[in-house]
Order: structure tokens, then sequence, then C-alpha cells
């Protein structure tokens, strides 16, 4: 038996549809478990830190000296990463990372702006939630 054309196309569709929502997944999945490591690590230092010198040492060191400030961003980050792994949860995660997010990019392009790469992607995947999710956010920003 053969198909018709419009059942092919529309398992096409199907499939197209299934393999976006499949990847946009990962890349979510992806950046929530950044975010989510980054955050467990300024607790438990289960990843190794790159050697640290001039500028980049001494803001790590008066990041250090506050003391409130690491755990701070810890929290922020592994609430704003488990958060964005739960679909409905996600836009609020969203608006939690970004501060943290900017902080990341301004830090690598002042420090080290050969390493901006990962930045950059993860910035876009965070601008891209919250421009995707605009029409959440008009109640917020219009009032009578």
């Amino acid at each position: 038996m053969m198909k018709s054309q419009k059942t092919i196309t529309r398992q096409k569709q199907i499939t197209k549809v299934y393999f976006i929502k499949s990847f946009k997944w990962v890349i979510y999945a992806g950046f929530g478990m950044m975010f989510l490591s980054s955050g467990l690590d300024k607790f438990f230092h289960f990843m190794p830190s790159p050697e640290l010198e001039g500028e980049v040492l001494k803001i790590v060191t008066a990041l250090v000296t506050i003391k409130w400030l690491l755990p701070l961003i810890a929290i922020t980050e592994i609430s704003g990463g488990l958060l964005f792994l739960i679909p409905k949860t996600r836009v609020l995660a969203s608006l939690i990372l970004l501060p943290v997010m900017i902080g990341i990019l301004l830090q690598n392009i002042t420090y080290t702006p050969q390493a901006l790469t990962i930045p950059i992607i993860l910035f876009m995947i965070d601008l891209f939630i919250l421009i995707d999710n605009r029409a959440k956010f008009k109640p917020l920003l219009h009032h009578n």
C-alpha cells in the first residue's frame, strides 16, 4: 500500500516538531545542569579550578572576602538551574539567572575575552527563553 502525499507530508511535519522539541529540551537541560553544577561546585569544590592570576585573582579574592556573596550566587545558580529543568518554571528560572548571566558575561568581556564563547551561548539561550515568553511579562510591564 502506498501512503498518500498528504500523509507523508503530515508525518514529516510531526517528525520535525518532535525533533525541535527534543533539541530544545536537550539545550534547556544542558543550560540548567550547567548552572546547577556550577552552584553546587561553589559548596563542594568537585570541579577543577583554573590557575588565576592578575585582575581575575584579585576579583575572586574579593568575592571570597565577602562571606555571604558566593553562597548567595551558589544558591541562585542551584535554584535557577533546578527551576530551569522544569518546563513550567523555566521562565522564572530565566529571570532568576539573568543577573548572574550578565555578571558572567561582563566578567568574561572584561578580563577573559578569549573565553567568551560559552557565556555568549548561555546568554543567548537565556534571552531566547525571555523573548519567546514575552507575552507572559506584558501584564507585569503594563499597568492601568
